[in-house]
């Protein structure tokens, strides 16, 4: 007979390779605090209801309890033979504890007691995510509020297009992080449901208390249909696509900041600790923390795509093709939260160029929207503006010239109405500052956002 907790039906032997392909314990040992934690609940609704007596609990809760400090100190040691966290753990309190460790099983399933362990730890990692991506932000704002004046080229296209603020770009991501955080905390409402007691997939006969291991356990709320707790994975496609998304935004920042450090560019610095040098080339001060969080940004879609995928054709109830949810989720989560410390670090140690960013929007065309927004302020339909501003631009880049250096007297050989003042809205600073629209650009409009993202995220 086979000498697996499962195996009273079963003669045969496996070989070792295809038990080593069985099991998860490699990536589910992960989940060991949320595991025993769900069965210090379990044992204690065991006790409440009459089905254990009180002296079986104890035995069960001390053994537990032993297990969990050995496991908080990395003191347990795992076998394939037990193929995943929960029969290693029974194997392990049968060790401590004799024969009576059999009980804690009953009324329960390794169904409903690994989707109990996921929902604790995507718990958990939702929140430690949220925290970490305030912090993210909160350097952001702070590095915004000392660049209120500091000029860039906003672009499309990646073409210069108008003169920006440096803050004003920087808080972009800052509301960007924003929504990745409402994202997180919106899902903690279906992370925060127990499954525990729906057993393998139809309830139990038992009389046990659902809301007692849930009130146990801190969750808020109880899967109200056995099925739907023992196959429901939504809570960490939401994690997964949530951590897709947020990637998605660092790896924008990431590709910026790739390019704002070139020789071509030179608008910042990145510090030596995210930056590495060349085996070949003694010059090479290459940005690979960037262009890693930008690469790593594939794996976390990979994971989420790979789940998506696995979900899609199953069946109700559980199916081994769920063992596969685990990997992905926890990698992912533990590579945006380090890509989110890596990106918080940089934007905190970058040296800023600011005459380096400032020249590159005085020896452009980005202030050509400026004289034609003065075209249409003195009456000529926009249009029309847009199309004398178009030409002027072509001439100047044959003649090698820049708007700010036509002479009035050519101006008003174009249009008479054009005065001297004309050169103090072509400046860029002045640019900046007549953009005094909710959200835009101008510098007081940024002061107010700083001030807001300074209030919302409590920063002294």
């Amino acid at each position: 007979m086979s000498k697996k907790l499962w195996g009273g039906r079963f003669n045969g032997k496996n070989e070792e390779w295809i038990d080593a392909f069985g099991a998860s314990i490699e990536v589910d040992q992960a989940l060991v605090l949320q595991d025993i934690q769900g069965s210090l609940a379990h044992v204690a609704m065991q006790e409440v209801v009459g089905m254990l007596t009180n002296d079986e609990a104890e035995q069960i809760r001390q053994g537990l309890e032993k297990l969990l400090d050995k496991a908080k100190k990395g003191e347990l040691e795992y076998t394939i033979q037990n193929e995943d966290i929960h029969l290693n753990i029974e194997a392990l309190l049968h060790e401590e504890i004799g024969a009576v460790a059999g009980k804690l099983h009953t009324a329960r399933s390794r169904n409903d007691q690994v989707a109990t362990d996921m929902h604790l730890w995507v718990k958990e990692v939702n929140t430690s995510i949220i925290q970490e991506i305030e912090k993210m932000q909160q350097t952001f704002v702070k590095v915004a509020s000392s660049h209120i004046e500091t000029l860039l080229p906003g672009m499309t296209h990646l073409q210069h297009a108008q003169p920006i603020s440096l803050a004003h770009h920087l808080l972009a991501y800052v509301h960007m992080f924003e929504r990745d955080k409402e994202r997180f905390t919106w899902s903690q409402h279906h992370a925060d449901i127990s499954p525990l007691g729906a057993a393998a997939l139809a309830g139990t006969t038992f009389p046990i208390d659902r809301f007692f291991t849930a009130e146990k356990l801190g969750f808020k709320n109880v899967y109200a249909n056995s099925l739907d707790a023992v196959s429901d994975r939504d809570f960490i496609l939401e994690l997964l696509s949530n951590a897709a998304i947020l990637s998605l935004h660092m790896s924008r920042l990431c590709e910026e900041l790739i390019l704002w450090c070139s020789h071509e560019y030179q608008f910042i610095t990145l510090s030596d600790t995210y930056s590495t040098g060349s085996s070949i080339m003694p010059q090479k001060k290459n940005p690979d923390m960037a262009e890693l969080v930008r690469g790593k940004t594939g794996r976390i879609y990979g994971n989420l795509f790979g789940l998506l995928t696995t979900m899609k054709s199953l069946p109700l109830a559980y199916n081994k093709d769920l063992q596969e949810d685990k990997e992905g989720m926890i990698d992912s989560a533990e590579t945006v939260l380090t890509c989110i410390k890596i990106v918080t670090g940089m934007i905190e140690t970058m040296t800023i160029n600011e005459e380096k960013m400032s020249a590159s929007v005085e020896q452009d065309f980005s202030n050509a929207t400026e004289l034609a927004d003065y075209l249409a302020s003195i009456g000529i339909p926009f249009r029309k503006a847009h199309e004398i501003v178009g030409k002027l631009v072509l001439e100047c880049i044959q003649t090698g010239k820049f708007l700010q250096d036509i002479p009035l007297c050519d101006y008003q050989t174009i249009v008479p109405e054009i005065k001297e003042d004309i050169y103090s809205i072509l400046s860029a600073k002045s640019a900046v500052a007549r953009r005094t629209s909710f959200g835009g650009t101008g510098f007081e409009q940024v002061e107010k956002q700083i001030h807001f993202w300074y209030d919302k995220l409590n920063i002294e």
